[in-house]
């Protein structure tokens, strides 16, 4: 009973973190067709915000895991959320000055804000129990996530009028945004959050006769680059974050271009179709599915709906897209506890690395922009998703077993 006590503070903990960090990651879906009609701007040009955001994926993944390291994961916490508050008020005062410079420098800041929190808690809830069940405890976290990126567009609705676009409204809620993620990040201070290890981070545990001997070889090798199924795994994050981010961060726009009604709640069909899933891999991982199994699942899932989304009329499209979040929901997951297994000291660097391949939110989205201008469909340019998926289905399937010689021992289980 003291074990399950041990878990569930830091994970009731953690909830909050992930829900802040879906609401990060949801006023870019507001933000999108929002900006584009406040500076007149393309398609192309919008997705910029998604771009600005993601690329500090790429320039601080590698320096948030070496932070980490040094750091731990709960001053980790800390600065992540002194970083997001300098962003929103930024964002804030852009919009005040009138400034699209400044407001993409304000994204970068909140994307470093980003990696450092996404290299902070999900390498946290994947060490914070057995391995085998981290894509459960993972779902559990993407449940508060996405509720709150679709609550972020509910909010910002309030006081931001997609119809009626003025930039200046942003200022007032941007500067109160701002001062309450402050308010939490010093909190989170204070939090009974215990700086967990994984098994081997710590150079005394090799003596130790209860490491494993995959940890031993592992701890014995000089870089990160020598284990290929992290740096597969990266790929493979840099995939899905591309789809999930399009996916989530498009759907508003497309709502928009079809003519919808009240077209900033379509994100809430995304977001509940990702919820959806998260729920199933609460449930059934790993009692009646394995970590693996539901990533196989996953990427066909995407395969398919990604093919039909082409095919079906185009007032109908839009729902497929919306199920995309269906198909993402336990990616992430089964991706993270995948590629950091059997790290050793090298988890954190190995974190900073994977979360490298955030940048795929800036990539995939940008193009699908271009495709949108250059063939004007909206439609045809989710054909983009295929080789994604068709990527993470390799990383199922073989991928996350290429590791190193002699650390093949046991991962069939996952």
């Amino acid at each position: 009973m003291k074990e399950r006590k041990s878990i569930v503070t830091p994970m009731l903990i953690l909830i909050g973190m992930f829900s802040i960090l879906g609401f990060a990651v949801g006023i870019d879906a507001f933000f999108i067709p929002f900006i584009k009609k406040a500076f007149n701007i393309s398609n192309t040009m919008s997705y910029l915000v998604m771009t600005a955001t993601y690329a500090s994926f790429v320039i601080f993944s590698i320096p948030s895991g070496i932070l980490l390291k040094k750091i731990g994961y709960k001053m980790g916490i800390v600065i992540a959320f002194i970083l997001l508050s300098v962003s929103f008020f930024l964002i804030g005062y852009s919009s005040n000055i009138f400034s699209f410079l400044l407001f993409l420098i304000a994204l970068f800041i909140n994307g470093m804000g980003r990696v450092l929190l996404n290299a902070t808690v999900n390498p946290y809830v994947t060490v914070l129990g057995p391995q085998e069940s981290a894509a459960k405890r993972i779902s559990i976290m993407g449940v508060s996530n996405k509720l709150s990126y679709a609550g972020a567009s509910l909010i910002l609705a309030v006081f931001l009028d997609l119809s009626n676009v003025n930039i200046q409204d942003m200022t007032i809620p941007f500067y109160i945004i701002s001062g309450i993620i402050l308010i939490m990040g010093i909190f989170s201070y204070f939090l009974p959050l215990p700086d967990i290890k994984a098994e081997g981070e710590d150079d005394k545990d090799i003596d130790s006769p209860f490491v494993s001997e995959n940890i031993i070889i592992a701890n014995s090798k000089t870089s990160i680059l020598q284990f290929p199924h992290v740096i597969i795994g990266a790929i493979a994050y840099f995939f899905y974050t591309g789809v999930e981010v399009l996916a989530l961060g498009s759907i508003n726009q497309y709502a928009v271009a079809l003519g919808l009604p009240s077209p900033q709640n379509y994100v809430w069909l995304t977001s509940l179709a990702m919820v959806i899933g998260y729920l199933i891999g609460v449930i059934f991982i790993p009692r009646v599915m394995s970590q693996v199994t539901a990533l196989k699942m996953s990427a066909l899932l995407g395969l398919l709906l990604s093919i039909a989304i082409f095919l079906v009329p185009v007032n109908v499209s839009i729902y497929f897209v919306s199920l995309l979040g269906l198909a993402n929901a336990l990616i992430l997951p089964a991706i993270w506890p995948l590629s950091l297994a059997d790290l050793g000291k090298f988890t954190k660097i190995g974190s900073g690395l994977l979360v490298s391949g955030g940048i795929g939110g800036a990539v995939l989205p940008l193009l699908y922009g271009l495709i949108v201008d250059l063939s004007n469909s909206y439609q045809n340019a989710y054909l983009i998703c295929l080789i994604p998926y068709v990527f993470i289905l390799f990383f199922a399937l073989k991928g996350y077993k290429i590791r190193t010689r002699n650390i093949n021992v046991g991962i069939e289980k996952n």
